[in-house]
């Protein structure tokens, strides 16, 4: 049986990889989802996998199967494809985020749909591909066990357009509800762990000195994330991954880290507003410690990267400049911001259902204001958003950066990763044209576009001004 495998790719992105200079390599990972589903097909079967990003689809392939994933911004691309070659006769399934939180409205598109993890179920998709019959709504009766798990098929994609092939998952699910992400309602609020020697087996037999681990929370079992990173040390390699700022607050935990290779984390800190953390369900952020746990986590060469989240109900036009200046001071080395964004599968979406403006689904990017602030207009949101982007990585701010850097232990070793990251940002600011304008000018800034009125900028929560107060000499991180 000859299967296609795609993930589909926004107009702004489809064929980016083939650009000499702004093809976004740096931030392009191997397609885990899709080398795990490869993975599940026997080795008999003839794959061909497709990255819109780096390939071009080959629309008049004989095809007996192709399956495509997709998150909800990608969506509509997905159907596209699924519509034109289901057009030809040849079946298709859907699977990913976005397909399981809107399965009727995917089974319009497809044969089949994937509702969850795709490996207890995939083998039974391909049974009934062979017998020329699909059921429309494929879902394992439990989630997937992570024991002797295949390895990924990374010989399917062509590394040469990756930042690397070597993402690795030891865990999947996330103990936390966040409102606004869809994680535990997907893989569960359960964590399942891989066996720690199937983990080191893994990351051994991989060539190079990087390796990503795409978890969601890495560190949630801490005693499991203490043997992994004991059992990491003797590989020497440098990794990064997805946490919480609270492994800052266990000395021995990000000790072990850092021997065992770690210089970054992605760490959502969302917000410096308690009650909007509150509101959310990530009260274990604590604001009055953000700066403390990233002076120790740079005490140790682990890089920050801070998942920044605008439009929450106490948001207001103030609040793009006030974080702005506190993500100068607790001292971040990057940033991922967002617009708060309802996707189908987060309380958020069903919350906020009433205030939605846009349908589109392929807005729904986190770079789009989709829905009716409280606090602001949607203009107001999306131009506030794109101007901190544009501020913090501007030239001057990322030169503080690396200056700062060289302070660190393995800060000069991991300065040419920290620099091809930021500027890699800077690229995306440059090619996206992000600029918009600060909404609430403090009298220091005042606007550059729009006639806004004056509108004194408010104070956020008293956490915030704790903070601003608990200063710290030191260092600060990246990610």
């Amino acid at each position: 049986m000859r299967i296609l495998l795609i993930a589909p790719a926004s107009s702004h992105w489809r064929g980016v990889g083939k650009h000499r200079i702004f093809n976004g390599k740096t931030f392009r990972f191997s397609l885990l989802s899709l080398l795990s589903v490869a993975a599940a097909t026997p080795r008999d079967e003839d794959i061909t996998l497709i990255d819109e990003q780096v390939d071009d689809i080959p629309w008049d392939g004989d095809f007996d199967l192709v399956g495509i994933t997709c998150m909800t911004a990608l969506a509509p691309r997905a159907y596209e494809i699924a519509d034109r070659f289901r057009s030809r006769g040849i079946p298709v399934v859907l699977g990913g985020m976005h397909p399981t939180f809107m399965a009727m409205e995917a089974l319009g598109h497809a044969d089949g749909v994937v509702v969850g993890e795709a490996e207890g179920v995939w083998s039974r998709v391909l049974s009934d591909v062979r017998m020329g019959r699909m059921e429309g709504i494929y879902r394992a009766k439990a989630p997937a066990s992570l024991d002797g798990l295949p390895a990924p098929r990374r010989e399917l994609l062509n590394g040469k357009s990756y930042a690397t092939l070597h993402a690795v998952q030891a865990t999947r699910g996330c103990i936390h509800g966040c409102e606004f992400c869809a994680v535990s309602a997907f893989s569960g609020k359960r964590q399942r762990r891989r066996p720690v020697a199937d983990v080191i087996e893994e990351i051994r037999s991989l060539p190079g000195k990087f390796v990503l681990f795409v978890d969601d929370n890495l560190t949630a079992d801490r005693d499991y994330a203490r043997q992994l990173f004991q059992e990491m040390i003797p590989l020497k390699k440098w990794w990064m991954t997805q946490s919480t700022l609270a492994v800052a607050e266990d000395t021995e935990l990000v000790e072990l880290a850092a021997k065992s290779g770690c210089i970054g984390l992605f760490i959502g800190i969302e917000t410096f507003s308690k009650r909007n953390l509150e509101a959310v369900g990530k009260s274990i952020n604590r604001v009055e410690r953000y700066r403390e746990a990233i002076a120790r986590l740079h005490d140790h060469g682990i890089g920050v990267e801070a998942g920044i989240v605008f439009g929450f109900d106490s948001d207001g036009p103030e609040v793009f400049e006030q974080t702005l200046d506190l993500l100068d001071k607790i001292q971040v080395d990057l940033i991922q911001t967002s617009i708060l964004t309802p996707l189908p599968g987060t309380r958020a979406f069903e919350k906020m259902s009433d205030w939605i403006l846009d349908w589109d689904w392929s807005h729904y990017d986190f770079h789009h204001a989709v829905f009716e602030p409280k606090g602001m207009s949607p203009e107001q949101l999306q131009a506030g958003h794109d101007w901190v982007t544009h501020e913090f990585y501007r030239p001057s701010r990322i030169a503080k950066r690396m200056a700062r850097r060289l302070r660190w232990p393995r800060g000069i070793a991991t300065l040419p990763y920290a620099l091809a990251m930021n500027l890699a940002y800077y690229g995306r600011v440059l090619r996206w044209r992000f600029k918009g304008y600060n909404p609430a000018p403090s009298k220091r800034e005042q606007p550059r576009t729009r006639g806004l009125g004056k509108m004194a900028p408010q104070p956020l929560m008293p956490a915030t001004v704790a903070v601003e107060e608990d200063r710290r000499s030191g260092w600060r991180q990246a990610g």
